[in-house]
C-alpha cells in the first residue's frame, strides 16, 4: 500500500493537543487531483486538527461549479495536489485544544469562507476546497476545518441535504436579502432557477412573499421550479425571454435580477430590470468577458451590484429558515466519491436539477 505524504506529518505536540473519540485512522481516501483533469479516489494521510480546528468524519459533500473550475485549472489555478469539495456535513471526531464550541460526536455542516468572519463586506474570503490551501476539501472521508467555520446541522435535514446547502445558501442569502433587499411584492428574475443556487433563490422569494420568475432550459426543470414555489416559468430554449417578462410585468421591468451566468445573460438582465432596479451578480459560469450597453445603467439608474460568499452570520440567519422548513435543498442525485468525475460532469453539462452530492464509498 502506497500512501501519499504531501501533508506534513503532525508533530507529537499537535497529536497530544487533539481530543478525539476512539482511535482515528492514520490514512483516509479522498477525491484528489495531482494534475489538471486527472481526478482520483485515492489514499492519503488523515489530517490532524490544529489547536483551533475540528476533524470531521464526512458523511456527505456537496458539489459546486467551482469543482468544475478546479478540475480545469481555469479561470483560476488551484494548489496541487488538490482535494475537491467546498461543502460538507458530518460528525466531529476530534477537536483541537482551544476548541470550546464543539465536542466529539456533534453533527455539523460548514461555512466555506476562509477566514470565516472575513470583513464586513466579505472581501477577504478564500473558498475552502477551492482556492484555499492544498489538500483541504470536503470530498474525503475526513476533513480538518476551523471550528469557527462550523455550525450545527439542522435536525430536519439528511446528511445529503445538509451537504447540499452551505455555499449556495449563504450566497443566495447575501445576494437577495443583504444586497438585493428583497421585499414582499418584488418581481425577481432568476436565471438557472433549477440549479443548486437558483433553486434556493426561488424558495427565498417565496419566503419573502416576492414573485419568482424562473428561467430554465427544459420543461422538467421548470416543473421542479414550480414545485419549489416559482410564480412564473420561462423556457430559455423555446421562449422569447424578453417578451415573456414583459407579459408578466409590462414595460415596468423586474425589481431584481438574480444574475450568475454572466457573459451570456448580463445584457438581457440589464434590459429587463426596472428603472432604479437591481441586477445582483454572483458568478459568471458562461464566461467572464461581456460587452454591455452602459446606457441601460446610467439612463435608467440601474444598480449593478457584485456579490460573493456571505458571512457566517448570514449563513446562520439562512439556516433558521431551513430549520423552520421554509428552505429545503433540491438534490438531483447522490453518488459515491469514487464517481466524482461523473458528478462534476453533470454540473458542467447543465444536466442537474438542484445539487449533486457525493458520499464516501463504503469500502
Amino acid at each position: 500500500m502506497v500512501v501519499e505524504t504531501w501533508m506534513q506529518a503532525p508533530t507529537t505536540k499537535a497529536v497530544e493537543e487533539t481530543k478525539a473519540t476512539g482511535s482515528l485512522p492514520k490514512t483516509m481516501k479522498a477525491v484528489v487531483m495531482e494534475q489538471y483533469g486527472h481526478v482520483l479516489w485515492k489514499e492519503v494521510l488523515t489530517p490532524i486538527p490544529g489547536p483551533n480546528d475540528c476533524l470531521i468524519e464526512i458523511k456527505a459533500g456537496g458539489c459546486n461549479y467551482n469543482d468544475v473550475w478546479a478540475r480545469k485549472g481555469a479561470p483560476l489555478e488551484v494548489a496541487l495536489p488538490h482535494i475537491f469539495g467546498s461543502d460538507c456535513a458530518g460528525i466531529v471526531r476530534a477537536i483541537g485544544s482551544e476548541v470550546k464550541a464543539f465536542k466529539p460526536g456533534d453533527e455539523v455542516l460548514n461555512h466555506c469562507g476562509i477566514p470565516a468572519q472575513g470583513n464586513p463586506e466579505g472581501q477577504e474570503h478564500l473558498i475552502w476546497g477551492f482556492d484555499h490551501a492544498a489538500m483541504t476539501g470536503g470530498h474525503a472521508q475526513y476533513a480538518k476545518i476551523p471550528a469557527e467555520n462550523l455550525m450545527p446541522k439542522p435536525a430536519n435535514l439528511s446528511w445529503e441535504e445538509a451537504a447540499a446547502l452551505p455555499l449556495v445558501l449563504v450566497t443566495v442569502w447575501r445576494q437577495l436579502v443583504t444586497k438585493g433587499g428583497i421585499k414582499p411584492g418584488d418581481y425577481v428574475l432568476i436565471w438557472g432557477a433549477a440549479g443548486g443556487i437558483g433553486s434556493i433563490a426561488v424558495q427565498v422569494c417565496k419566503m419573502f412573499h416576492a414573485h419568482a420568475i424562473a428561467i430554465a432550459s427544459s420543461h422538467d426543470k421548470l416543473e421542479a421550479c414550480k414545485k419549489l414555489g416559482a410564480d412564473y416559468l420561462i423556457n430559455r430554449k423555446t421562449q422569447d425571454i424578453g417578451k415573456e417578462v414583459r407579459n408578466i410585468v409590462g414595460r415596468r421591468g423586474v425589481d431584481i435580477v438574480f444574475e450568475h451566468p454572466g457573459q451570456q445573460t448580463i445584457n438581457t438582465s440589464l434590459r429587463l430590470v426596472k428603472w432604479g432596479g437591481k441586477v445582483v451578480i454572483s458568478g459568471a459560469t458562461s464566461g467572464y468577458e461581456a460587452t454591455i450597453d452602459l446606457r441601460h445603467i446610467f439612463f435608467r439608474q440601474v444598480q449593478l451590484i457584485g456579490c460573493t460568499l456571505g458571512t457566517v452570520e448570514e449563513q446562520r440567519q439562512a439556516l433558521k429558515a431551513v430549520e423552520m422548513g421554509m428552505i429545503k435543498p433540491l438534490v438531483h442525485t447522490v453518488l459515491p466519491m469514487s464517481r466524482a468525475n461523473e458528478a462534476y460532469s453533470l454540473i458542467e453539462k447543465d444536466e442537474a436539477m438542484g445539487k449533486v452530492v457525493l458520499v464516501p464509498d463504503s469500502c
